[in-house]
C-alpha cells in the first residue's frame, strides 16, 4: 500500500449487531488478519456497521455514506465467514459494493479464531475454491488464531 491513509469502511453480519468491534478494532491496529495488508502507512476507521440482516438491505445504501466520509476500501468482517452458515451472500456483496461504488472489498477483518477454524475444517465448510479465496486473507498461524479465541 502506498504513504496515503487508508480510510476503511466496516461491515458486520447483523447476527452480532451487538458486537463491540473488539477483534477487528485490535486486529486493525496490531495489523493482523485482513488488516496486515496495511503493514505500511496509516489507516482510519469511516464507517461500521451491519449488512443490516438478511438478505443484505443496508449493502445497497451504506457503502455511499462510507465513501462519502472518505472510504477508500470497504471490508466484510470476519464473522462473515465464520459463523454457522457462512454468509452465503458474502461474495455477492463484495462483487455489488465494487461495481457499484467503485470500493475495493477485502473479505475479512481479524483472524480466524482457532476455535472457529477448527469447527469449519472438521465440517468441511470451505472446501471449495471460492471459500479458500474468501478466507485467505484471515488465515494466520495457529497462534495467532488462538489469540482471537
Amino acid at each position: 500500500m502506498s504513504s496515503d491513509i487508508v480510510r476503511i469502511g466496516i461491515f458486520i453480519c447483523n447476527r452480532y449487531h451487538t458486537c463491540a468491534g473488539g477483534k477487528c478494532l485490535r486486529s486493525l491496529r496490531n495489523r493482523e488478519g485482513a488488516f496486515s495488508i496495511y503493514k505500511e502507512g496509516e489507516v482510519e476507521l469511516v464507517g461500521y456497521t451491519t449488512c443490516d440482516g438478511c438478505p443484505g438491505g443496508n449493502i445497497e445504501y451504506a457503502p455511499a455514506e462510507m465513501k462519502k466520509n472518505g472510504a477508500t476500501v470497504i471490508h466484510l468482517a470476519t464473522g462473515m465467514l465464520v459463523g454457522y452458515p457462512p454468509c452465503p451472500r458474502i461474495d455477492y456483496f463484495r462483487r455489488y459494493i465494487d461495481t457499484a461504488f467503485g470500493l475495493p472489498v477485502i473479505v475479512g477483518t481479524h483472524p480466524i479464531p482457532e476455535k472457529y477454524f477448527t469447527i469449519h475444517e472438521t465440517l468441511g465448510t470451505w472446501n471449495s475454491a471460492m471459500w479458500q479465496e474468501l478466507i485467505a486473507p484471515t488465515l494466520a498461524t495457529p497462534e495467532i488464531r488462538l489469540a482471537y479465541n
